[in-house]
């Protein structure tokens, strides 16, 4: 079910939000969010060190994996307007209870995607381009690349200033940004069998990866 091109997405995910911590003392505080692009920096680093390092994420441990995604990535993801974003316009004729039952869905299907990619970094390190943005900038892209064996990945994520700091909404790669790509997907499900219909499908998939958890896509 999952292409090489999308297992690439899943990988580079994986890589750039940042997995911190996983049971090393020294990566275990909370990410600087002061600066964009020092964000970025500071979770790509830690990923790619926490990932060579343990040796149950290398041994694909996927529930140890998805409990680290949920504590450490979603302070510095607005899951919210992510998973609105990919679902569009249908968005706001979600009622409250569908709205939140998407967003748990969706946020459930990533780690899952995530933590089946996480197991595949070996030698992967991230370059951060520098920042095209004003002081005064309060939604940003931040260009990354993610080097190793082959061509470099391009790995870009946009970034909005809130009150506590800066807070991923979206990222973009190959040219391709996330929510637009799953929106053309989720418009698809909503237009033939409404709203609950792709919440069905998000639940159906996410039963099925986590009775099968060693499954290849």
């Amino acid at each position: 079910m999952i292409s090489k091109r999308s297992l690439i997405r899943s990988l580079c995910m994986a890589l750039g939000f940042g997995l911190a911590g996983l049971g090393l003392p020294w990566l275990a505080h909370a990410a600087d969010n002061s600066t964009p692009d020092g964000l970025i920096r500071q979770l790509s680093i830690e990923t790619i060190e926490t990932v060579k390092s343990d040796k149950a994420m290398q041994g694909g441990d996927i529930n140890k994996i998805i409990a680290l995604v949920d504590s450490k990535i979603m302070p510095n993801v607005n899951f919210q307007r992510m998973t609105s974003s990919a679902v569009g316009r249908y968005w706001r004729q979600a009622t409250p209870e569908q709205q939140k039952r998407l967003q748990d869905e969706f946020k459930t299907l990533l780690m899952r995607t995530y933590a089946g990619a996480l197991a595949q970094i070996k030698d992967q390190s991230i370059a951060i381009k520098p920042l095209r943005a004003a002081p005064t900038d309060t939604d940003v892209v931040v260009k990354t690349e993610v080097r190793g064996k082959g061509d470099p990945i391009q790995l870009d994520y946009r970034l909005e200033k809130v009150d506590s700091g800066w807070r991923i909404y979206d990222m973009n790669v190959l040219g391709i940004w996330l929510a637009d790509q799953y929106r053309s997907t989720f418009a698809q499900e909503i237009g033939a069998n409404g709203i609950d219909g792709l919440i069905k499908v998000l639940v159906d998939k996410n039963q099925k990866a986590a009775a099968n958890p060693n499954a290849k896509g």
